[in-house]
C-alpha cells in the first residue's frame, strides 16, 4: 500500500492545538488513526508544517532518492520538512510510534531559532535515524511528554512543549558524528553570534527603546568582520541572507507588539527603527499581506 496518494482518513484537527501567541503544534500517536496511519499525518507534511515522527512498522520511508526499510520491529526517528517531498510504503499491517507536527511560528519568539537552522531538518545532516531498544525508549519518553502536556491546562504548556522539541532534535543530533569541515564550523559559529546579537535585541518591553543594530553593516562591525564574511557565513548556515534575517526577525517582534501590546503603531515603527511609519507599514504588509492596523 503506498501512501502518498490522497486517502480518506480521520485525523486531530490542528487548529485544536493553536499557541495563543502564535503558530501551530500537534502531538499524535499514530495508532488513533486508521490503518493508513502514516498517510494521516501527511496532511500536516505539506506547506507550512515540520514533522518529527518515531515509527514502528512494516513499512519504507522514501526521501531524496533513497529508500529507508523498517521490519516489523525496528524503529525509526524521522525529520520530515515542509520542502522536500517524501512518501511512505507500508508493507504490511499497520505502523505504530508517535509523530508531532508544528509550523515554524509555533517556536517562541524570543529564541532566534528557526526550524530549518537544524540540520535535521534542512538537509545538511542525517534526518532518518534507526533506533536500538534504548534510543527508541528514550524519545518515546519524550512523545509521551508531548502528549501529556498538549492534552493539561497549564498556562506555559507550549514553551514545554517547544523544550521537549529541542530536547528530540538534540537527541538526534547526538546520533550522529560531528561534521570536520573547518570552514563549515566556522561560518557556523560566526552565523550563531549573529543571531545572539540579533535576538539580544529583543523583546522590546517599552515604546521609548529602539533597537540598536538594524543593518548588516552594523551587525558585521559589532562582529569585527568583513560584511561580505557575514553574508557569506549565513548563507552557508541558513540560506538567508544578513538582511532576510534581519527583516525577518524586526517582523516577528512587530506581529508580537501588534497584538499584545497597546503600543501605537507609530511607536512600533520607531522602536523597530524605521524612518517613517509609512515605511514599517510597507514592510509588515510585504511580511505579512495585512496591514499593520488590519493584522492587530
Amino acid at each position: 500500500m503506498i501512501t502518498n496518494h490522497p486517502i480518506r482518513v480521520f485525523a486531530p484537527d490542528i487548529v485544536e492545538y493553536k499557541n495563543p501567541s502564535a503558530g501551530y503544534f500537534a502531538a499524535v500517536r499514530l495508532e488513533e488513526f486508521s490503518a493508513e496511519s502514516l498517510a494521516a499525518t501527511a496532511l500536516y507534511s505539506r506547506k507550512d508544517f515540520y514533522k518529527i515522527s518515531l515509527v514502528q512498522g512494516n513499512a519504507s520511508y522514501f526521501y531524496q532518492g533513497a529508500e529507508y526499510r523498517l521490519n516489523g520491529d525496528e524503529w525509526a526517528l524521522v525529520f520530515t520538512n515542509r520542502e522536500v517531498p517524501y512518501r511512505w510504503e507500508v508493507h504490511e499491517g499497520i505502523c505504530s510510534g508517535y509523530a508531532c507536527m508544528f509550523t515554524e511560528d509555533f517556536l517562541p519568539l524570543h529564541t532566534h531559532l528557526r526550524p530549518a537552522d537544524w540540520a535535521v531538518f534542512n538537509g545538511s545532516a542525517q534526518s532518518v535515524f534507526q533506533l536500538n531498544k534504548s534510543d527508541e525508549s528514550l524519545f518515546a519518553g519524550l512523545f509521551l511528554k508531548m502528549l501529556q502536556e498538549q492534552a493539561s491546562t497549564y498556562a506555559h504548556k507550549y514553551d514545554l512543549l517547544f523544550l521537549y522539541v529541542l530536547e528530540c532534535i538534540h537527541g538526534a543530533l547526538k546520533l550522529q558524528p560531528e561534521p570536520e569541515n573547518k570552514s563549515s564550523a566556522a561560518s557556523t559559529r560566526l552565523a550563531n553570534s549573529f543571531r545572539s546579537l540579533l535576538a539580544g535585541q529583543f523583546p522590546l518591553a517599552y515604546p521609548y527603546q529602539q533597537v540598536s543594530l538594524r543593518t548588516p553593516r552594523q551587525f558585521a562591525e559589532e562582529l569585527a568582520v568583513h560584511i561580505n564574511s557575514l553574508n557569506r557565513a549565513l548563507k552557508e548556515a541558513t540560506g538567508k541572507t544578513t538582511t532576510q534575517l534581519i527583516n525577518e526577525r524586526l517582523m516577528l517582534e512587530a506581529r508580537a507588539l501588534l497584538v499584545h501590546s497597546n503600543w501605537t503603531i507609530s511607536q512600533i515603527s520607531n522602536s523597530l527603527g524605521f524612518e517613517e511609519p509609512t515605511h514599517f507599514a510597507r514592510a509588515f504588509r510585504a511580511y505579512s499581506g495585512h496591514s499593520p492596523s488590519s493584522f492587530r
